[in-house]
């Protein structure tokens, strides 16, 4: 379904307050006879106008639209515009300065909040930064003292042990390969035009294609894959989708104490396609979980293992992508330990419907 542009959905609203506006306004002339109560009224609709509306415009034209209707059906002589007479006069005066007002406090309220929200946006670049300067040191640093070991020419170094420090400076290497991508995940999503290379994904093809990758990072671990027998296609980013996937499933080898079993299940439900990656490891913290997919934890307290992991922000970057998608994502602890991860998208005959 498409979305209606902001300036008709701006003119849809006015008019629906000045017509309610008229309305009650017979209704209370025929039942009651309060001529004094329907210039507020007309206030009314032109503050809420002008409180849901962006900028001056549709306020203002509220403003002007109720003076006239007031004094066209609402003021002595009835259906005739006569404005000189000095209680019509001084009337509309009064409602186009209470518009006027009320449109400049309304945009300044509005103007604020979006200053605390880019605020906000920017506190988050700040922890973002602090958060992974600690992870992006360390294997840098690992990379030049083991670079710099190899070429020392007198280190006296095992063929065994130059092969193990290549090796380690090769994930390491992948390591910061992760993080950067990660960070321009970040980045790319947290415009407001996100553009997303969607594409008709299949979805067994896909998860081989996954399940390769994370593999090739966890040769040793395995996940057990229950996936539906119908043929599902998804309209969707699939480089972005794989990369929740797999930060989730890396979340779980790394965080997950004593774990044994990783599973994957996919299904659907009321034309969406339901991504859930459990495990039976300890679970989550409840503090941590209520803002898992929200902040960065101080990777300092982690242990050296797990701090290498950035599941910190390979989450944040879920949600961004799973949100720009027009999914939901969510985590949960299980009643027999563990926890599991959960996310959801639309099919494409889901989106071809709602086209349609």
């Amino acid at each position: 379904m498409k979305k209606i542009p902001k300036p008709l959905a701006d003119a849809a609203i006015t008019v629906f307050f000045l017509l309610l506006c008229f309305v009650l306004c017979l209704l209370i002339q025929n039942a009651f006879g309060a001529y004094t109560l329907i210039p507020a009224i007309f206030i009314l609709g032109s503050f809420l106008t002008s409180l849901i509306t962006e900028g001056y415009i549709w306020g203002i034209l509220s403003a002007l639209s109720g003076v006239l209707l007031f004094d066209f059906a609402f003021e002595l002589p009835y259906f005739q515009l006569n404005f000189t007479v000095a209680d019509n006069l001084v009337s509309a005066l009064i409602m186009i300065v209470i518009a006027f007002a009320t449109c400049t406090l309304t945009t300044k309220l509005k103007k604020q909040e979006a200053e605390k929200a880019e605020s906000e946006k920017e506190k988050m670049r700040a922890d973002l930064l602090r958060a992974v300067s600690h992870d992006l040191r360390t294997p840098l640093t690992t990379i030049y003292g083991a670079s710099s070991a190899l070429l020392d020419e007198n280190s006296g170094l095992a063929p065994q042990q130059k092969e193990k420090m290549l090796l380690g400076i090769r994930e390491d290497a992948q390591w910061l390969t992760r993080m950067v991508e990660n960070l321009l995940s970040i980045t790319k999503l947290d415009g407001t035009n996100v553009r997303l290379f969607k594409t008709s994904t299949v979805l067994d093809e896909f998860l081989d294609t996954a399940l390769i990758h994370f593999h090739k990072r966890y040769p040793c671990q395995e996940v057990s894959v229950d996936l539906p027998e119908e043929f599902i296609s998804i309209q969707m980013d699939a480089l972005l989708i794989e990369q929740v996937l797999i930060n989730i499933l890396e979340n779980a080898v790394c965080h997950a104490k004593g774990m044994t079993m990783l599973s994957l299940k996919v299904f659907t439900i009321h034309g969406r396609v339901v991504f859930e990656i459990a495990d039976d490891g300890c679970g989550i913290e409840k503090e941590r979980l209520k803002h898992i997919f929200k902040g960065y934890y101080n990777t300092e307290t982690l242990p050296s293992d797990c701090r290498r992991s950035n599941a910190g922000i390979g989450l944040c970057v879920c949600s961004a992508i799973i949100r720009a998608h027009g999914g939901t994502i969510e985590a949960e602890n299980t009643k027999n330990g563990g926890a599991v991860f959960r996310f959801q998208l639309d099919t494409e005959e889901e989106i071809h419907e709602q086209q349609i």
